[in-house]
């Protein structure tokens, strides 16, 4: 065993505070860094069940009931080819009002394919079961409106939790063949083609040039079907949605930040207590021949132990709540203001991990500053003073 472990190891830490603040410090980071990447994660996967991550189509819009896509392009599989890209798949999109008793509202018929359900069964969203009334078992008359009003009667089979709840995008799922027969379409026929990006490569970056690369495809491709067909990745689609999300990403540096300072802060006034009160330990070690150098290594191993006893009780606690919030949705949101029901948290080890490194070793930088203090130890003085 080396002399400053030995040494650090009969030394005792007294500083409750700073142990608890370190704790309180790791608990908040833990918990910002989770609820960064859930609300990040959740409102992607809402953007991506909405419009996908890239939608190929006529125009930008969310609504197509003009002229119809091809089902499946020429260049698919080319585009499948492309790293990152995880599927492509038609969709057929229709504008209905739904019509539950006395109440009325807008909706977003979206006919998908793979749907195990039968003919003019849906999915309805939990906000729109809310205002309607409408449950699983129920019928949905729904009023479409184009050159002449068409009514279906939707069987409703399930009630799905939307991530982006909000009163004026509210989607329902239906067969990709429903949807089709109600614009006269063949089985051939679209509205668009979304495009699903691995979760591994769903950045900004990654999703804006995969959008780009796809584009530069239709237009070289050469094919009449593709000619007058745009890419739009969701990123350029929603800017006001992921420059919130980037503002929420910032809020939770500046957390960051200010947790390390308070922790360090703490165990700086800490370790200035340890430091004072074995001065005399400190001229001994001096007398013996142990330079300034080890001996704030020993007082930096004393500290260094409390950081990572803090840091294991700040995760713990952090993580616990984490999975709470996950598994119960306890803390609730106004969809209107943050775009989903709850606070969602979302456990992404190798930020969380990241997280803790950066704070260690920034505490540990702040502690070098008391350690100044051994210079000023005079053994002459101290061994004198005993």
């Amino acid at each position: 065993m080396s002399p400053d472990r030995f040494i650090a190891r009969k030394l005792k830490f007294q500083g409750n505070l700073a142990a608890v603040s370190i704790a309180v410090s790791f608990l908040v980071i833990i918990i910002a860094v989770a609820v960064s990447s859930g609300f990040r994660q959740s409102v992607r996967d809402g953007i991506a069940a909405l419009t996908g991550d890239i939608r190929i189509a006529p125009s930008t819009s969310i609504v197509s009931e003009g002229d119809p896509v091809p089902a499946h392009l020429p260049s698919e599989e080319a585009i499948l080819a492309l790293p990152g890209v995880k599927s492509i798949r038609p969709v057929a999109v229709r504008a209905g009002i739904v019509r539950s008793g006395d109440v009325i509202h807008g909706v977003l018929v979206k006919g998908v394919p793979d749907r195990p359900d039968s003919s003019l069964c849906v999915s309805i969203p939990t906000r729109l079961a809310a205002i309607t009334g409408l449950k699983e078992g129920d019928d949905m008359t729904t009023y479409f409106i184009g050159e002449k009003v068409r009514v279906r009667k939707f069987h409703v089979t399930e009630v799905h939790r939307d991530m982006l709840e909000m009163d004026d995008n509210l989607v329902v799922y239906a067969n990709l063949s429903d949807i089709q027969r109600l614009s006269g379409w063949s089985a051939d026929e679209a509205s668009a083609l979304e495009v699903a990006v691995d979760p591994s490569h769903r950045t900004n970056f990654w999703v804006n040039e995969l959008t780009d690369e796809i584009g530069m495809r239709l237009v070289l491709s050469g094919e009449a079907s593709e000619a007058d067909l745009v890419a739009t990745s969701s990123v350029r689609a929603n800017p006001q949605i992921f420059d919130w999300l980037d503002l929420l990403d910032f809020n939770v540096l500046v957390i960051l930040i200010l947790m390390i300072i308070v922790a360090g802060v703490n165990m700086i006034s800490g370790l200035l207590i340890v430091l004072l009160r074995n001065i005399a330990t400190i001229g001994t070690l001096k007398t013996l021949g142990m330079s300034d150098r080890a001996i704030g290594k020993v007082f930096l191993r004393v500290a260094a132990g409390v950081v990572l006893k803090g840091m294991i009780a700040g995760n713990v606690v952090g993580l616990l709540f984490c999975v709470i919030q996950q598994t119960t949705h306890l803390l609730k949101l106004d969809p209107a203001n943050y775009f989903v029901s709850f606070v969602p948290v979302h456990i992404d080890l190798p930020w969380i991990l990241a997280a803790d490194a950066v704070a260690f070793a920034a505490i540990m930088l702040l502690l070098l500053i008391p350690t100044l203090f051994i210079a000023r130890v005079d053994p002459a003085q101290t061994v004198k003073a005993e």
